[in-house]
């Protein structure tokens, strides 16, 4: 067995100003470790400056005829413009705001029904968050089957070859994870919605989990409806559903009755969506742009261009992340990665789950809150993979999930820890 060292290499060399990074986010001047990302990112400063704003300057209903109606109006619409930037949407109107990812694809398959008879099928996956799962596994009641699409329990990937298995003349979606919350996998999705097309079906993806680490380009992957959560990408407790324009025409109005089917997004955010935290996820396209510039981005870029370009810089600076981390577990005879054990970026996202064979998992996660580090233990919401992974009786795993603000110091940190408990 190698023997683990905390020497520096050259692997985690950051390919931007990490002092600026972490200057960004306000709770990061405190005393803790943040390496619970994947449950929600710490908040960026421009965000809750942006929150404050709009509340002291423009915290009116819209669609008044007086001035400051009119400025809020005009703030909800450059919310939706940048938010639409952030995931690279054709139109500001694709993007759908609402509280959280859970909501919104339960909405969602609320506004589908319709479009489903008894003996049509969706394939879902138990990879997912439940959120992805439940909302179309609950459509059994108006006679829609679910199947089951399996993940391979060696590789922790979705396989199409499986996926050809599952689908059949009758399926109508298939809902599935752009990359495991706990196996931090991530699936190719472009090379999904290509095969799903190719049978006649749409897709929908949990992109919860990815958006956090890598730039989203819904158009570049051709995904019929992609949802994720703002408050794990930096920002307010909100969350976007992005759906392909002609598709949202074809929902059922969620709305009161006298709105009209073609008003979108509003027919699908019924009590309309929080307008200063839709306001405040402006500061998250601001940020990314401003770190695009500062990590390569040409000073003639488009703000898409440097918001690919941030992303670039920040899978640079994960890899390096999950390397160190990956590289100490490996060395435990006793721990068990779930998961890829590779750092590779291509690979998996810095979400990294293990169990221990001698010892708990909440025995660890204990342990390490006294160190002023903030980890996690239990199933995440992924109850059904954990369970067809047989890791229930570790009281589920042990997870680890790192984001760009993170660095080698808290990552050797933890490491001092896991090795006083393990």
């Amino acid at each position: 067995m190698k023997a683990y060292t905390t020497t520096m290499t050259a692997r985690e060399t950051s390919p931007f100003d990490l002092d600026f990074v972490r200057a960004q986010f306000p709770a990061l001047a405190g005393g803790w470790v943040f390496l619970d990302n994947a449950g929600g990112s710490q908040i960026l400063g421009r965000v809750v400056d942006r929150i404050t704003d709009y509340l002291k300057t423009s915290n009116v209903q819209l669609g008044a005829s007086y001035a400051v109606s009119q400025r809020a109006g005009e703030r909800m619409q450059e919310a939706q413009r940048r938010t639409a930037e952030l995931v690279n949407a054709e139109r500001p109107e694709e993007v759908v705001m609402g509280p959280t990812s859970t909501l919104l694809v339960q909405l969602l398959a609320r506004a589908m029904a319709h479009q489903f008879t008894p003996g049509d099928e969706v394939v879902v996956t138990r990879a997912d968050h439940e959120s992805n799962i439940g909302a179309w596994v609950g459509l059994a009641s108006i006679g829609v089957i679910p199947r089951f699409w399996e993940v391979n329990p060696d590789t922790g990937a979705l396989e199409l070859d499986d996926l050809g298995r599952v689908m059949s003349t009758r399926t109508k979606l298939v809902a599935f994870t752009h990359a495991s919350n706990i196996l931090g996998t991530i699936n190719p999705v472009a090379a999904i919605t290509r095969f799903v097309h190719d049978r006649g079906a749409k897709v929908c993806v949990d992109g919860v989990a990815y958006a956090p680490h890598r730039a989203v380009d819904v158009r570049a992957w051709d995904v019929d409806y992609y949802v994720l959560s703002l408050y794990k990408v930096y920002g307010p407790h909100h969350a976007l559903l992005y759906g392909k324009y002609a598709h949202l025409l074809e929902l059922a109005n969620l709305y009161h009755y006298f709105i009209a089917n073609d008003r979108i997004p509003y027919k699908l955010q019924p009590g309309n969506p929080n307008y200063e935290l839709s306001y405040g996820a402006i500061g998250i396209a601001d940020y990314l742009v401003e770190l695009g510039a500062r990590t390569g981005a040409s000073a003639g870029a488009s703000p898409r261009a440097r918001i690919e370009a941030a992303f670039a810089a920040i899978a640079d600076h994960e890899e390096a992340l999950a390397d160190r981390l990956l590289s100490y577990l490996t060395t435990k005879p006793r721990v068990r990665v779930i998961g890829a054990t590779t750092a590779d970026r291509a690979v998996r996202v810095p979400t990294i789950s293990f169990v221990a064979d001698d010892v708990d998992s909440q025995t660890i996660v204990r342990h390490i809150d006294t160190l002023q580090i903030g980890i996690r233990f239990g199933d995440f919401h992924s109850r059904r993979l954990v369970e067809h992974l047989d890791l229930a009786r570790h009281n589920g795993v042990v997870r680890v999930s790192m984001v760009h603000y993170n660095t080698v110091a808290e990552i050797d940190r933890l490491i001092r820890g896991l090795d006083e408990v393990l």
